[in-house]
């Protein structure tokens, strides 16, 4: 991982109780374009670019951590861009993703996901204000990484493909029971006036300089 942990303790309940931010909204940002950077390099990271390709959207988790107290809750921010009629990235929309517990490989304790939204049924799925994966149904859902390689056919059938990497391995970390939620409140404060994920990602209102770096990283990989 490029990156020190954000924060040493999260107690996050099955129905996504709210994340303490630990840095400011431009950091998690900053963080997240780091981390596709990072997702994006080695073998499945170049699987992953090909799909990234045809994306309708993406939703990079920089830092998803295991707390280590009481009863172990795990969760970090994200942040969703989608792809605009043009072909070109909107700005980011906030999120958290939480579980009581994930299913972490043996001895990891951080993990960088990065979600890639291949239709607009699943775009649609998770702009709702929360969305479980491994539950909410009408959705398929696909893991790429170690010993998927050849798979392409079969992948870009799935709704959501997902991609995760733990202290340098990848394919480290299962989403199942996890819930993604939008955070409203972080970007209203990141854009100084109160639009929803919707708003941001589809209709494109949103708008922030800092965002910029993020977006060129997609474009760099994904076109």
């Amino acid at each position: 991982m490029k990156r020190l942990l954000l924060a040493a303790t999260l107690l996050v309940a099955p129905s996504l109780a709210p994340i303490a931010e630990a840095a400011s909204p431009q950091h998690l940002v900053d963080s997240a374009t780091l981390s596709l950077e990072d997702i994006l390099d080695g073998s499945p990271g170049t699987q992953a670019q090909q799909f990234l390709q045809k994306a309708r959207a993406v939703v990079v988790c920089p830092d998803i951590f295991r707390g280590a107290f009481i009863v172990g809750g795990e969760g970090g921010g994200c942040v969703m861009v989608a792809r605009g009629a043009g072909g070109s990235w909107s700005n980011p929309a906030f999120y958290t993703l939480g579980s009581a517990s994930f299913g972490f490989q043996i001895g990891a304790q951080t993990a960088e996901v990065l979600m890639l939204i291949m239709t607009t049924n699943g775009l649609n799925a998770l702009l709702n204000s929360q969305f479980k994966f491994g539950v909410d149904a009408g959705l398929t859902i696909a893991t790429l990484g170690a010993g998927v390689n050849g798979s392409m056919s079969t992948g870009l059938k799935a709704d959501i493909l997902t991609l995760s990497k733990t202290q340098g391995a990848y394919g480290g970390v299962s989403l199942a029971g996890s819930i993604l939620g939008s955070d409203s409140g972080t970007d209203q404060a990141y854009y100084g006036s109160a639009v929803d994920a919707r708003q941001i990602v589809v209709n494109m209102e949103g708008s922030n300089p800092g965002a910029n770096p993020l977006r060129a990283t997609l474009t760099k990989f994904g076109g």
